[in-house]
């Protein structure tokens, strides 16, 4: 993640996550340590996987103390193994302390998300396939687990409502039917974004494809129905499985011949990694 979209996107979801945890005052920090006392802690890695937001744990504790130093032996997207030093931290010990809970919230749950990723992305090697995300994340931390993704492997589907257009059966039930809501999205959207469609039936597969949508999602099929409806799209348009997609069941979908995979089990179901704070000692 770089500095401009740190500080930009990043910073005051961090400061939000700082003032959930410091509403006041760090009770315990400030009785056992009164005053600033330099010291250094090391970051231990204690289970094995894909590493993601070092930068971001980084810069909880910046936003402590700018004089924070944290020397960091591994980068995003590098695998890790259980007992591995990934960095050590140096400052005051007061933002050490109150500082650790959020930088390894957020260094934890990234790193889960990247590892879980790059566990199903795998599953898709050598295969046309390509593992997408969707916009099922945890509220106020998108930004963090999308990126997340990318780390382990994946990529992302749209960010937010903006980035394109996708119609699923509500917005298909309001405009009256599938042909009429790509026709008004045609109308509507800016040329530059896409028109993806969610179609259930093969039925709706043809006419989906007939009215020009770029993107066809095919949503709850099972494998045969997916082969069919790749067949009767013949190219005329991009196809996406998706729905109830985790990492026991994606081999089934690589024979079906999709373009994209989509599962929202890699940001709401993902396992945190687990990654400590040990070894804290005055220099």
């Amino acid at each position: 993640m770089n500095d401009i979209t740190m500080r930009l996107n990043a910073d005051e979801l961090i400061k939000l996550a700082l003032r959930e945890d410091i509403s006041s005052e760090d009770v315990s920090t400030n009785a056992v340590m009164p005053e600033a006392k330099p010291g250094e802690v090391d970051l231990i890695a204690k289970q094995d996987g894909i590493i993601c937001g070092m930068d971001v744990y980084e810069r909880v504790f910046k936003l402590l103390d700018d004089n924070t130093v944290v020397e960091k032996y591994v980068k995003d997207g590098d695998s890790v193994n259980k007992g591995q030093l990934m960095a050590k931290v140096r400052g005051d010990i007061r933002v050490l302390l109150s500082g650790e809970r959020v930088a390894l919230n957020y260094l934890q749950r990234m790193s889960g998300i990247a590892t879980y990723t790059n566990e199903v992305s795998k599953l898709l090697s050598g295969s046309k396939t390509v593992l997408l995300d969707t916009r099922k994340t945890t509220p106020n931390m998108r930004i963090f687990e999308k990126y997340a993704v990318k780390c382990g492997g994946g990529q992302n589907h749209r960010y937010n409502l903006s980035d394109g257009v996708l119609l699923k059966d509500n917005h298909i039930g309001a405009a009256g039917s599938i042909t009429k809501a790509i026709e008004m999205a045609k109308a509507y959207a800016p040329f530059v974004r896409k028109i993806e469609i969610e179609t259930e039936t093969l039925e709706q597969v043809k006419e989906a494809a007939d009215a020009g949508a770029d993107i066809i999602m095919l949503d709850n099929m099972d494998v045969a129905t997916m082969k069919e409806a790749v067949r009767i799209i013949d190219g005329r348009a991009k196809t996406e499985c998706s729905g109830n997609v985790t990492k026991e069941n994606i081999k089934n979908i690589i024979d079906s011949g999709v373009d994209y995979v989509s599962s929202g089990a890699l940001t709401h179901s993902a396992p945190i990694l687990d990654i400590s704070m040990k070894n804290l000692h005055a220099i």
